[in-house]
């Protein structure tokens, strides 16, 4: 079986082709509708079949229409030439006399010929600073597990917009049938995983979330369906795992084999608090660590009594986006023009698709917020946050007109931080008619990735991340024109190692932003080693969120260090395979390692938990050439040697020996860690 086999089965399932309404609504349909003259039934029936051949992939379109009515679907299935991933879509049109409401319009929904008498469903899970936790749930017979998130906006927290389903009760990272099954969707979302009566037929789906009530379309109007991306694997959750990364990097991404730069984000340095020298020293604090870029987080924008300084803080100047001249006298420019004489690039934090009611846009605009009619709105945070109506194609010109005006006061702009700090806690649209109320949540997601696509269109080579209080728009939604999500706002390097253990079930390491931060942590208040912090963020981007100037000169030079080594290891850890060797929920500890795809690099990271005394294990590697031999060195050591015996360094040593006998390393402990830098020997290349 392929993802391929799977996706066109979908393609039969997309209404039943017997008409029988029962039959499809407690069978395999993905598609349920309520016709301009009340009838419920589909009757679809294939009416052509074309195939395209396109750069590097074969698209397949089948068009379907109703026999009675002139309601089409218009059903699409790529598949990838270099990686087995699939997408599949449709397209939703109709000529009826009147709308058409859409119950439930899934981008795919399809049995899997895969029989077990164990079905488990993989999915992340979890909240603000406690993201994508792992949670694998049985599916019994005659039940249904259902994934759903109703956000609007930061849909990755309650239910990520991917799943595995595994098939039989020895799955793992490197053995058992799995399915993966993830939206290209950063709105609400519902997966579902059904199990007939005796176990014998096994249904999937995913799409759009309608519990809201059903989506109305007019005649002459498409409705198109997000992508669902497809991975099919005879080899466990580790293969589904390096499909979505390597698609991710060749297909989806904007840069997706553009080395990311090591950067300082002012946030947890500075929080409001900064002028133009504080961050002046921030510069000059990552450039001597060996940093590339730094980014100015929240606090620079508003005027007057909305200005975002540190008395108002995040109670006011969302929507008004015009530098605060009392904060920055000497503009946005001039800061990113400091920057590139340090030899720094220059990136901004910007929120677009919020306000606060105490802006001067929703003092003369309140139109342009989502709003129901007749009841006071719900604020988020700082008690007087909300959400821009992206409905409106107005709302978005404006916003897009105001924000380039800023951006074009800053030529080198080199990233974009765009973060999203509430839900749709007011689900109502001015723009929107009273009976298309429910179409609110489809349009608004659509919005916001128009939204991103005309950034793109216009700053081709700036790189944005995609940020929501955390990890809230970590979807493939959001990556096809971001390069990067930022996992969480819990920057606790315990705490990290489980967020990114979940987040790399889908997502690459070059798209996860991870950041050294200061002891004791923040958030958790938990007091961690620098090197131990600097270990778990290198399984990502790598960055800083501190100021420097409270680093001690032993910290610095320990940091230069850290940054000079991650450089070199970078491009296997961001273009790298990726293999999960010892889970942290599992062991008291976490080890990874990429993989670069010609197998003549890797790199390895043991990050302990809470480790009593020492503990030694055995990492049984994997990724690389069995008859080569490799020399391994410990990196970013920190004055203490783990590999058993005491070595730092193994001259030569075979690909076959360190993945069937394994490296042996121990671990001295709460928060210790370890890296292994692994390069093929000369005379194996």
């Amino acid at each position: 079986m392929t993802a391929l086999e799977i996706a066109m089965a979908g393609c039969l399932a997309f209404g039943h082709p017997t008409g029988n309404y029962y039959e499809a609504i407690t069978t395999h349909s993905g598609l349920q509708v309520i016709h301009a003259d009340g009838a419920v039934t589909l009757r679809l029936r294939e009416e052509r079949r074309e195939r395209r051949e396109e750069p590097g992939a074969t698209l397949d379109i089948i068009s379907l229409k109703d026999e009675y009515y002139p309601f089409e679907v218009v059903r699409h299935v790529r598949v990838w030439n270099d990686c087995a991933a699939v997408e599949t879509w449709a397209e939703i049109r109709h000529s009826e006399p009147g709308p058409v409401r859409l119950v439930r319009a899934d981008s795919f929904a399809a049995p899997v010929a895969a029989t077990s008498d164990v079905v488990r469903v993989l999915s992340l899970t979890g909240t603000a600073k406690n993201e994508a936790n792992v949670s694998r749930s049985s599916v019994g017979n005659g039940q249904t597990v259902e994934l759903v998130s109703r956000a609007g906006t930061r849909n990755a927290w309650e239910a990520n917009a991917a799943m595995m389903v595994e098939f039989g009760d020895d799955v793992g990272e490197e053995r058992g049938k799995v399915l993966g099954v993830a939206l290209e969707w950063p709105g609400n979302s519902c997966r579902r995983v059904r199990r007939n009566w005796d176990g014998s037929r096994t249904e999937v789906f995913a799409g759009v979330d309608m519990t809201t009530g059903p989506y109305t379309l007019d005649p002459g109007v498409t409705f198109t369906t997000p992508k669902a991306i497809l991975v099919w694997s005879e080899n466990g959750r580790g293969e589904v795992s390096r499909t979505y990364h390597r698609w991710a990097r060749r297909h989806l991404m904007p840069h997706g084999y553009d080395l990311h730069p090591v950067l300082l984000n002012s946030w947890e340095g500075s929080y409001f608090s900064f002028t133009e020298r504080t961050l002046l020293d921030m510069m000059d604090g990552v450039k001597e660590m060996g940093g590339e870029m730094f980014v100015l987080d929240d606090g620079w924008f508003g005027r007057g009594k909305f200005a975002r300084d540190e008395k108002n803080k995040a109670k006011a100047g969302l929507g008004d986006w015009c530098v605060n001249k009392a904060k920055l006298p000497h503009g946005l420019g001039w800061l990113a023009d400091e920057a590139e004489r340090r030899g720094l690039k220059f990136g901004l934090w910007v929120e677009p698709e919020m306000a606060n009611t105490n802006s001067w846009l929703y003092e003369e605009h309140p139109d342009r917020i989502l709003s129901e009619a007749g009841r006071p709105p719900i604020c988020g945070r700082g008690k007087s946050q909300v959400v821009l109506d992206f409905c409106n194609p107005a709302v978005r010109d404006n916003l897009f007109g105001q924000l380039d005006a800023v951006y074009a006061e800053i030529p080198s702009l080199a990233y974009v931080k765009w973060d999203c700090n509430a839900n749709i806690w007011n689900p109502g649209s001015p723009y929107l008619a009273a009976d298309r109320q429910p179409n609110l949540w489809y349009d608004y997601a659509k919005g916001y990735l128009e939204l991103l696509k005309r950034f793109r269109a216009k700053r081709p080579r700036v790189m944005v991340q995609a940020c929501a209080s955390g990890g809230g728009r970590m979807d493939f939604g959001s990556l096809r024109y971001a390069d990067e999500f930022w996992p969480s706002d819990c920057t606790d390097p315990y705490r990290r190692i489980f967020i990114q253990w979940g987040c790399s079930q889908f997502y690459p390491a070059s798209a996860m932003a991870c950041h050294v931060t200061a002891s004791p942590n923040h958030q958790t208040k938990r007091e961690t080693p620098l090197k131990y912090r600097f270990d778990v963020a290198m399984t990502g981007r790598l960055g800083f969120e501190l100021h420097p100037k409270d680093m001690t000169a032993e910290e610095i030079a320990f940091a230069k260090a850290a940054v000079a080594d991650y450089k070199r290891i970078r491009p296997v850890v961001q273009r790298g395979d990726l293999y999960r060797l010892v889970s942290p929920y599992e062991k008291p500890l976490a080890a990874l390692m990429y993989a670069s795809e010609a197998k003549d690099a890797a790199a390895v990271f043991a990050l302990g938990l809470k480790i009593d005394g020492g503990r030694t294990e055995t990492l049984k590697l994997r990724g690389l050439d069995t008859d080569a031999r490799y020399s391994v060195r410990e990196i970013n050591c920190g004055g203490r040697l783990h590999l058993v015996g005491g070595a730092r360094f193994i001259a030569s040593v075979t690909g076959r020996d360190l993945m069937e006998r394994g490296l042996d390393i121990t671990l001295f402990g709460e928060y210790d860690s370890a890296v292994f830098e692994i390069c093929k020997n000369e005379q194996s290349r």
